[in-house]
C-alpha cells in the first residue's frame, strides 16, 4: 500500500494537463472582467447617442 502512494506521489503526467487548465481559468477570468467593463462603456455610448438623436 505504501509502495501504491510512493508511486502516486512520483507521477506526473497530468502535470501539463492541470497547468494548461489553470492558464485557460486565468484567460477565461480576464476575459470576463474586461467585457464587463467593456459592455459598461458600450451601453454609456449607446445612451449618449440615443438621447443626441431624441435632442436633434
Amino acid at each position: 500500500m505504501w509502495k501504491l502512494f510512493t508511486n502516486l506521489n512520483k507521477d506526473e503526467s497530468g502535470q501539463d494537463l492541470i497547468e494548461y487548465a489553470l492558464v485557460a481559468a486565468l484567460i477565461a477570468l480576464g476575459a470576463v472582467t474586461s467585457m464587463k467593463s467593456v459592455s459598461t462603456a458600450i451601453g454609456t455610448l449607446f445612451t449618449s447617442i440615443s438621447t443626441a438623436l431624441t435632442a436633434a
